[in-house]
């Protein structure tokens, strides 16, 4: 009997997804199939981490001797989890010039520096032959205080093989999918609290075992769901052929809040992109965040000034406790933890202002409905209140402002 369309497409995407190496195949109870992508086998390795976090160690484990698992679980580990999961996945075939081998593993090592303090962060490699274990590697678990480990790895990775990108990209989506790690560093198993990222390096547009980019993207598109987690791709492709640009884009397109991938042509531009994807888009986001939960309740507060003039104390009470505690706690602390560029030190700077400016309206705003519950004269702390919110809103222009000039450094996609 002739299988229907269907059947023979999936057919077809089973036999290339043995070839690229990435899923096996297994038989439910009702008879359905269940794909699972391939794990690394790697030895239990339990790691006691440096300073505060042993005391943390320490906290997990009595919690658990004292069968508190849940609480621990439920209360404790989500305290400590970062606030960014990045999981590098460079490019480790050889190269046409041994002088260039280096450029990689040189611009990680200038950005990872740089990273968020409560940054998630880990590396794969891919390249290998095709179906073959080994094509793609975990070389550094995620973890917040790995850097040097991640450049060491980096330089020491070795080169040669195919560029095995949907098995390097498949299994670096798997890596997030693990509830808890095999070691205790903070980072390593928990999820994110604001995004998860996979930042490929990659010096090629297409795939070395499957030159098929639909069936590319359906995979990842594939292994992204069923990990059950918005995971963000920042494709940056380095001395990328021409010809292989289109293909890149289309993979660019699986992940959750896509954007086009960063050719770049030059070791300054492969450090600038690296740069803007792993270290200014989340200054940018925490900043602009930041603003669009102040403004709000500056707008409130200054609802609320109206409403004292016009005597409707009781709504205007209602409207300043509504404004009293904007949820930004996360955006900055992740923001002061990336204060380590003279751009990111401004930005962070401006927020911190911005935040107690908010906090001077809101004081004012209740000095004035103090007096207006008093029957006191309201002038001179309405006065109070308009310079107050006056310079609120010179310094929202200043941060926008400055968020601009960031913006524009963006590097350019094509």
């Amino acid at each position: 009997m002739t299988g229907s369309p269907s059947s023979d497409s999936d057919g077809a995407d089973d036999a290339k997804a043995q070839r690229a190496g990435v899923r096996q195949e297994a038989t439910a109870s009702d008879g359905a199939r269940v794909y699972q992508a391939g794990r690394d086998l790697r030895i239990l390795d339990l790691r006691v981490p440096r300073g505060i976090r042993s005391a943390f160690v320490a906290l997990v484990v009595l919690a658990l001797l004292g069968g508190g698992a849940w609480a621990v679980v439920r209360w404790v580990l989500p305290s400590y989890a970062p606030t960014y999961k990045t999981q590098f996945l460079m490019d480790a075939t050889a190269v046409a010039d041994p002088g260039d081998a280096d450029a990689v593993a040189a611009s990680l090592g200038t950005v990872v520096g740089n990273a968020g303090d409560s940054d998630a962060l880990a590396l794969r490699r891919f390249g290998g032959e095709c179906g073959a274990d080994g094509n793609t590697a975990r070389l550094v678990d995620f973890g917040t205080d790995n850097r040097k480990d991640i450049v060491r790895a980096a330089r020491q990775a070795p080169a040669g093989g195919r560029a095995t990108l949907l098995r390097g990209i498949v299994q670096a989506v798997d890596d997030f999918s693990t509830t808890f790690s095999s070691t205790f560093a903070l980072g390593a198993g928990q999820r994110a609290k604001q995004v998860n990222r996979i930042v490929v390096i990659t010096r090629h547009g297409r795939d070395a075992c499957d030159d098929d980019t639909d069936f590319v993207r359906r995979e990842i598109g594939e292994r992204i769901r069923a990990a059950g987690l918005d995971i963000e791709f920042r494709l940056i492709g380095y001395q990328v052929p021409e010809n292989q640009n289109d293909s890149l884009k289309s993979i660019a397109a699986a992940g959750s809040n896509p954007a086009e991938p960063v050719f770049a042509h030059t070791q300054a531009d492969l450090d600038a992109a690296l740069a803007w994807s792993t270290n200014t888009e989340p200054v940018l986001r925490n900043a602009t965040r930041i603003v669009d939960v102040l403004n709000p309740a500056v707008t409130r507060i200054n609802t609320a000034a109206q409403e004292i003039v016009e005597g409707r104390l009781d709504e205007a009470g209602q409207n300043l406790d509504r404004a009293r505690e904007p949820h930004i706690g996360t955006e900055f602390e992740d923001l002061g933890g990336r204060a380590k560029t003279p751009e990111a030190r401004e930005i962070n700077d401006r927020a911190a202002k911005l935040r107690e400016q908010q906090k001077t309206v809101l004081d004012a705003a209740d000095r004035l409905l103090e007096a207006a519950r008093s029957k006191a004269p309201l002038g001179p702390r309405h006065e109070a209140f308009e310079k107050a919110a006056t310079d609120y809103n010179n310094q929202v222009d200043a941060m926008n402002k400055a968020l601009a000039a960031l913006r524009a450094q963006a590097p350019a996609a094509r």
